[in-house]
């Protein structure tokens, strides 16, 4: 008998947990590439567990995982010694976006069902990493820079159009005719001005989504003058419908955005990942892509973008980037299948890492502010008392690991994909091989050997 390639490696091995798992996962209607002359088809289940055991190992691009089906024992198991091509590879995760998503879920069906992680009541930690879009930023333009690089453009033009017009003008390098170079800026023109159009269209977008917020903070300030307090700080802006000198956009992946990463002075192309993890199990729960940079309305989307194994929430955690009077009264309204709603505990103000030692000090729960008091009142009392305190804490102990462990042990740090669509569901494959990754450990040998709980 030939050996049994299964035997390769550890019987506890995660591409032997992967394997059995896709295996228990409803792949009806997944797309899978159509076989031509001499070459091979491949079964969707297989394609998946590629994809997933590829991601959780810290193998993402196609080439890169065509190249694992040979030099790698564990990948050539999961395959059972076949090799798909980069382009098959590339093209069923580009368009089996709906079959991935409904994996996530079976995910987290699983993780349920061998009871480690519960679905009512349960506690989420919510936050967002930058992960770099596959793009450079030196391939993005500025507002300013593009209406400039337009009239240098007109004037070269005008400049090349008089060249073809004299008769005695020096003539261009070998291989270099005037209306080609005409056409060339032109054609240059024509992008410059897109960028310009898309830039003023996402001013308009922008304002009106910080619109919400304005208002908020002028009838907060009114009713503080109303109750004869004298509000802090400069009266808020009125949101700007014109695009700013600054405003960019990247010719590669138009969708990705400039944001500061690693400090004020350092930018790069990106976008934002949003996660939430349920507390005990550290599984990923809901999950989505950002392109703001600010994170103050975030909040609801996260929350609407649960995964609906979820039955209930109870509280959610959350740093003082999400923190909106508006976003958290309307996640404070929801009731889920008749249940209580949820309580949002968040940091009002940043704490310094370092503790004085007044702070080490025992101190008595403070009074609840009055009915009366304003929202950053109410707010700051749930983290001060000690109850608040030992919950808010589980938020930096939950999330912050998992963006931790997606960016250094699977080494997750840039997107393939290009485009919001295609990196939203580039990011629901990283979060689902996390959650496969993150359970197989917590699932005994003998369970897995026994008959699996999707069985």
């Amino acid at each position: 008998m030939p050996p049994d390639m299964r035997e390769w490696v550890p019987e506890n091995h995660l591409s032997h947990f992967i394997l059995e798992a896709v295996e228990g996962f409803d792949t009806r209607g997944a797309k899978v590439n159509h076989r031509g002359s001499g070459s091979a088809q491949y079964p969707p289940t297989m394609m998946l567990g590629l994809l997933i055991y590829s991601y959780s190992s810290g193998v993402f691009s196609s080439r890169g995982i065509e190249l694992s089906t040979y030099d790698s024992v564990a990948t050539r198991v999961l395959c059972g010694d076949t090799h798909p091509d980069h382009d098959t590879i590339c093209a069923f995760r580009r368009e089996n976006g709906v079959l991935l998503e409904k994996v996530f879920s079976h995910v987290l069906e699983l993780a349920a069902r061998v009871g480690v992680m519960k679905v009512g009541k349960v506690t989420v930690a919510i936050d967002g990493t930058k992960v770099l879009a596959n793009a450079s930023k030196h391939s993005a333009v500025s507002y300013e820079k593009a209406g400039t690089a337009m009239q240098e453009l007109d004037l070269e033009i005008a400049e090349l159009l008089k060249k073809a017009e004299e008769a005695d003008s020096t003539p261009l390098e070998d291989g270099l005719t005037v209306p080609d170079e005409i056409a060339r800026r032109e054609k240059r023109k024509a992008k410059l001005q897109a960028a310009r159009i898309e830039m003023e269209a996402r001013a308009v977008v922008r304002a009106a989504a910080e619109r919400a917020t304005y208002e908020e903070k002028k009838a907060e300030r009114e009713a503080q003058r109303e109750q004869g307090k004298k509000p802090r700080g400069s009266e808020p802006k009125e949101p700007d419908d014109q695009p700013g000198t600054k405003d960019q956009m990247n010719f590669t992946d138009p969708e990705s955005r400039i944001m500061p990463c690693g400090g004020k002075t350092n930018f790069e192309q990106a976008y934002i990942a949003q996660a939430g993890a349920e507390i005990k199990s550290r599984l990923i729960v809901t999950k989505r892509i950002s392109q703001a940079p600010n994170d103050k309305q975030e909040l609801v989307e996260n929350v609407t973008a649960l995964d609906p194994v979820i039955q209930s929430i109870e509280t959610i955690l959350i740093d003082s980037g999400f923190v909106s009077e508006a976003a958290i009264g309307e996640v404070e309204a929801r009731r889920e299948n008749g249940e209580s709603p949820p309580t949002v505990i968040a940091a009002v103000k940043r704490n310094r890492h370092h503790r004085a030692v007044k702070d080490l000090e025992e101190k008595t729960d403070p009074p609840e502010p009055d009915k009366n008091a304003d929202f950053g009142e109410k707010m700051a009392h749930r983290t001060a008392t000690k109850e608040g305190r030992e919950k808010y804490k589980q938020r930096q102990q939950t999330i912050e690991p998992v963006f931790g462990i997606i960016k250094e042990a699977m080494g997750f740090r840039r997107f393939s994909l290009r485009g919001k669509k295609k990196v939203a569901l580039e990011w629901t494959l990283v979060c689902l091989s996390y959650n496969l990754r993150r359970i197989h450990p917590m699932v005994s040998a003998k369970t897995q050997k026994a008959t699996p709980a999707w069985a």
